[in-house]
């Protein structure tokens, strides 16, 4: 059912416990895994985000490959550049995902959240169903 899961992940906490629910269903329908990290690109010269630097993406990526091939379950990763909820339904379509797994921050609680969320925006937007984790 779900041949290809993708897991855009970040620094967030809220990322970190949407792994569970990822390695459950993984595990569970024998899916693919496709980690994303998006960067989003600085505008008018301001300072990048040390949590967002080259070097500590990379490390997120890494550590997070490592954790669910604890669970022996292969990984693939894709770090990619750009407006987070448009490059994570761009990548859903490029690796044919079957299920995006998020985890969400709670802002869309808000009128204001709501039409700034990524996670809104990827469901609203993506090429195959959302799965979010609260």
């Amino acid at each position: 059912m779900f041949k290809t899961v993708l897991f855009p992940i970040d620094q967030s906490r809220e990322a970190r416990e949407a792994a569970d629910v990822v390695v459950n269903v993984v595990q569970t329908y024998k899916s693919r895994l496709v980690l994303l990290s998006v960067v989003e690109p600085t505008t008018d010269g301001e300072s990048i985000d040390p949590m967002q630097s080259p070097l500590s993406v990379a490390k997120l990526l890494e550590n997070a490959k490592a954790v669910f091939e604890q669970q022996s379950i292969p990984t693939e990763v894709i770090e990619r550049e750009g407006k987070p909820a448009f490059t994570i339904c761009d990548v859903a379509d490029e690796v044919g995902a079957n299920l995006i797994i998020m985890g969400c921050r709670g802002m869309g609680l808000t009128e204001e959240g709501l039409t700034d969320s990524v996670t809104n925006r990827v469901i609203n937007l993506s090429p195959c169903p959302v799965l979010i984790v609260p």
